[in-house]
């Protein structure tokens, strides 16, 4: 029997958010046993739900990044809507929002403004790239981020940047917000104060840029682009096994690179080779590393080339398909798929990565349809029945 609630268990969230960065935040939350009320536009709610059918009619965006919530939906512009979201905000304990530059702060639902009127209350505000400064009025999607902090030129190959495969600004800002609530939770548990926590997209993805940034700026070259290859490790890279597969390896030391000549290569004589015995050489002289591996890679299965280098030791991996993934024998092995509903059915999601061994497992709750719970939110904040029927003829909520 479990012996401790979840950690977030009676904390009440409420957000007016869209896309990704402020709702995957906010699912972690939910995650973790609060209650998260998500506020909607009532004319087609968060843009993310209409940016593809692919789970089975639903966004996949958004199944990712709202299950657990309850869809409350309210025209902020109409003075009647903003009201009731007020309301709401009074009795909660974190506040999420993820508006355009400015709209929050127009609506009194800024950070400062709300913690001024609610001093127990944690606000967070997410933006592109923060409340001031040159860029701070500036649309802020993560491609574009992306580019701007410089991660777009550090990968890909040395002909192409590109661009990352998932959007790494909205995922690094929603953690850093998610980062900063439990924060600011633990230090309103010894205070009784909350505050404003403020996140934006460019200074999180900026941080995770840590590595190239500090290469550049204490070295004076940013690393080279060198596709799945490390810029300043050999070998580092994928390479073609026997039956069409790739299969990727780093040695991280000459201890490993002993061990694989020995073991895997079959050519012990490199482990001694000047040109091959220290990661410097190996690097300067990439290419003849890369086809010592290669040609040794190239006589096996794939199957097989991860079997040598597992048992040499060396770090390996195959280089997997999203279907692939769906299918991984370790998320089998583990039992980390479960059915979530929706307004579709059942739905498969993985469990959250943070697990609790002496606590109950994530509740997974239920991905909301649009205002689904919009009524019943109402009624708690006992707003009669015929004023919930004036509001909704009036379009202010749905």
């Amino acid at each position: 029997m479990s012996s401790q609630p979840l950690p977030l268990e009676g904390i009440t969230v409420v957000s007016v958010e869209q896309a990704v960065a402020a709702p995957f935040a906010t699912r972690q939350l939910a995650d973790l046993g609060a209650r998260v009320v998500k506020i909607e536009r009532p004319d087609g709610g968060d843009f993310a739900r209409g940016y593809d059918t692919a789970a089975r009619g639903l966004a996949s965006h958004f199944v990712w990044c709202n299950r657990g919530k309850e869809s409350v939906a309210v025209d902020l512009k109409d003075p009647r809507g903003l009201a009731l979201v007020r309301r709401l905000v009074a009795g909660a304990d974190v506040f999420v929002q993820n508006l355009a530059h400015g709209a929050a702060a127009r609506l009194g639902l800024d950070a400062a403004t709300l913690c001024a009127a609610h001093p127990r209350l944690v606000a967070v505000d997410v933006s592109g790239y923060g409340p001031d400064g040159p860029y701070a009025h500036r649309r802020a999607y993560d491609m574009l981020v992306q580019c701007e902090t410089g991660l777009v030129s550090v990968t890909g190959t040395p002909e192409e940047p590109v661009k990352s495969g998932i959007p790494a600004a909205d995922i690094a800002a929603g953690m850093y917000a998610y980062s900063g609530v439990l924060a600011a939770l633990v230090r309103r548990g010894g205070t009784g104060l909350g505050g404003p926590v403020e996140v934006s997209l460019f200074d999180a993805l900026a941080e995770w840029m840590g590595h190239p940034l500090h290469h550049g700026a204490h070295g004076g070259t940013a690393p080279a682009r060198t596709g799945l290859a490390h810029a300043v490790i050999a070998p580092y890279d994928a390479y073609p096994t026997a039956d069409g597969g790739l299969v990727l390896l780093s040695v991280q030391n000459d201890r490993e690179w002993r061990r694989l000549a020995e073991r895997v290569l079959g050519r012990p004589e490199l482990a001694d080779d000047p040109s091959f015995a220290t990661n410097a050489a190996r690097v300067s002289g990439r290419a003849a590393t890369d086809a010592a591996v290669g040609a040794a890679l190239a006589a096996l299965p794939a199957a097989e080339a991860v079997e040598r280098l597992d048992a040499a030791g060396i770090a390996c991996a195959r280089l997997n398909s999203v279907a692939e993934l769906v299918r991984h024998p370790q998320l089998a092995a583990r039992d980390r798929w479960r059915p979530v509903d929706s307004p579709v059915g059942p739905l498969p999601s993985l469990l959250p990565p943070v697990v609790f061994p002496d606590g109950p497992e994530a509740p997974m709750g239920r991905i909301p349809a649009l205002g689904e719970s919009t009524d019943a939110i109402l009624a708690e904040l006992g707003v009669p029945a015929a004023e919930v029927e004036e509001l909704r003829a009036a379009g202010v909520v749905a």
